[in-house]
């Protein structure tokens, strides 16, 4: 895709016209590119990776903020952190094929640094800090709503949340208590994996269960489970 499809696309599928197309380009050229390029006298996307950073953390705090008022700070801080993980970005900069924009040189071509997370995820920042000079924070947060924010309603980001810590910090607001995972049953499945159930129990008493393709991922699971059932003022 040459940058004029990102441009048809991003315009088609996000509803986004950048008034200044320079930015888009920065946004999107790597520091090879410009080497191999000396009459372009266009910048590499790092000024406005460092301002899309600082874009991302601010907006995201807000949207928290505002989408769950009974939140305490810690689990605020815990889900920004969650979805500002840069391991994230690079899902998302592939979502809306920002990878396939991207101005390369040859060499960083052919060693697949188009598809390289570590640079997806620095574009991603790029193209959002370009999208706020552009446009400013309401298109930023118009052009969230349907790739980071629609994700919250789903698992995606619960990989990069410490559920286990979590529900420890909620157990012992009050006092220590004993908190005790157990793996309760072992599966193999008919791929060859194997599927594991893990509960948790705090004090000698069960609290949930969760399963999972690895006994880490099991008791992330049961712990999980327990963390919604005390936030939805269930009895356990």
């Amino acid at each position: 895709m040459s940058q004029d499809s990102f441009k048809k696309h991003i315009l088609t599928q996000y509803g986004i016209r950048f008034n200044d197309e320079t930015l888009l380009t920065e946004a999107l050229t790597q520091r090879n590119y410009l080497n191999e390029h000396p009459d372009d006298k266009g910048h590499d996307y790092q000024r406005l990776e460092f301002l899309g950073d600082s874009v991302m953390q601010v907006t995201v705090a807000e949207y928290l903020f505002k989408r769950y008022p009974n939140w305490h700070e810690g689990q605020l801080t815990e889900m920004r952190i969650a979805m500002v993980q840069t391991r994230s970005f690079a899902h998302f900069a592939r979502l809306v094929h920002l990878n396939e924009g991207i101005r390369l040189g040859k060499g960083e071509e052919m060693s697949g640094a188009r598809d390289r997370d570590s640079l997806l995820e620095d574009i991603w920042e790029a193209f959002i800090g370009a999208l706020y000079l552009d446009q400013g924070p309401k298109e930023v947060n118009q052009f969230l709503d349907k790739t980071l924010f629609a994700a919250i309603d789903t698992d995606f980001f619960d990989r990069f949340i410490d559920f286990k810590s979590r529900l420890q910090e909620r157990l012992q607001v009050k006092g220590t208590v004993d908190i005790a995972y157990r793996t309760e049953k072992e599966e193999q499945l008919a791929d060859n994996t194997q599927l594991f159930e893990a509960s948790v129990s705090v004090d000698d008493k069960e609290l949930a269960r969760g399963t999972g393709k690895s006994i880490k991922d099991a008791e992330k699971a049961a712990a999980r489970t327990a963390l919604k059932l005390l936030e939805d003022n269930v009895s356990l």
